[in-house]
């Protein structure tokens, strides 16, 4: 493939069923080819989009020392802020050249999962930044769960499968900044080459260049969303899970040209967890003779903690 396919949520949530079938079709084929599809039709609408905007770069325009005192020891970057340089991808010893904030799960207060996570944090100095990341969580989330039903389809399982796995998840949503570049970066880049911990990633503000994708060939294609579309690619665990049926591509944010360093980007991925107990054991309908099992035994919450430690946010 060299480029990235479009499909449009509507298509799947339609009562015709042919245009349902239609939905799964093109997304499994994109997802076994290249791992990324361009979706339209999301629960994301114009409006939270710009305010969520306005937020997040109100929050990385504030002075440094402001932001350094929501960065939370202890918790792997799990919640808050996470200052520049601070993580690289793995195996990469340059820290990517970006800073972060990262909101998580808004748990059901009787639900076993709310001991487990971090708690959220607010941020003092800007009235509507954690509302406005709340609800761009919750419509992100939302997608995510039927992308992941059309998923369940397409692999020959029940529709609501992965239901049960990511109500309570542990998902992430993680406004990027990646300041202008003011001196030649030597070996960094804005998010050096990588694949993703999750089972799914949903991305807004992939409308310009930077974001890139490495076909089956290795050549690095362009990964560029339309202003009413959001890019999703598969993650690590349900690579995992599908025994490698479903890919889950590496890809990276390059540098800008010389002349456009001056200016900052912004994107804001939303990575899909599961909760920590799911089994991401390789699914039984995936193994057939020419594709053995390839994976040991592991549940999403040990897989994550490995990821973690490799990608240096945990000791």
């Amino acid at each position: 493939m060299k480029k990235i396919p479009s499909v449009n949520l509507a298509d799947f949530l339609s009562s015709d069923k042919s245009k349902k079938q239609q939905f799964i079709d093109k997304i499994g084929h994109a997802y076994e080819n290249i791992g990324f599809v361009a979706l339209k039709g999301h629960f994301l609408d114009d409006k939270l989009v710009e305010n969520l905007y306005t937020e997040i770069k109100n929050f990385f325009d504030l002075p440094i020392e402001t932001k350094e005192k929501y960065e939370i020891p202890g918790i792997g970057g799990q919640r808050g802020y996470v200052s520049f340089g601070k993580e690289s991808a793995k195996g990469k010893k340059e820290g990517d050249l970006k800073e972060f904030w990262h909101f998580g799960q808004y748990v059901d207060s009787d639900s076993k999962y709310a001991k487990e996570y971090p708690e959220n944090v607010t941020v003092n100095e800007l009235a509507k930044f954690n509302e406005v990341g709340k609800e761009t969580y919750q419509m992100l989330e939302k997608t995510a769960k039927y992308v992941l039903r059309s998923l369940a389809l397409h692999l020959g399982l029940d529709e609501t499968y992965f239901d049960k796995y990511i109500k309570n998840g542990n998902s992430i949503l993680r406004p990027i900044h990646y300041p202008p570049i003011k001196t030649e970066p030597k070996g960094a880049e804005r998010a050096a080459a990588h694949g993703d911990i999750n089972l799914i990633t949903l991305l807004m503000g992939a409308q310009g260049k930077g974001l890139q994708v490495q076909n089956h060939e290795g050549d690095w294609i362009d990964a560029m969303a339309e202003p009413d579309e959001i890019m999703i690619n598969v993650g690590d665990m349900l690579s995992r899970h599908s025994n490698k049926k479903l890919k889950s591509t590496i890809h990276r944010v390059v540098n800008p040209p010389k002349e456009m360093w001056g200016t900052s980007r912004y994107s804001i991925p939303f990575f899909m967890h599961p909760v920590s107990d799911m089994k991401l054991d390789v699914l039984e309908n995936c193994i057939d003779a020419e594709n053995p099992k390839q994976f040991d035994d592991i549940t999403a919450g040990e897989f994550l903690d490995q990821r973690l430690k490799e990608l240096g946010l945990k000791k």
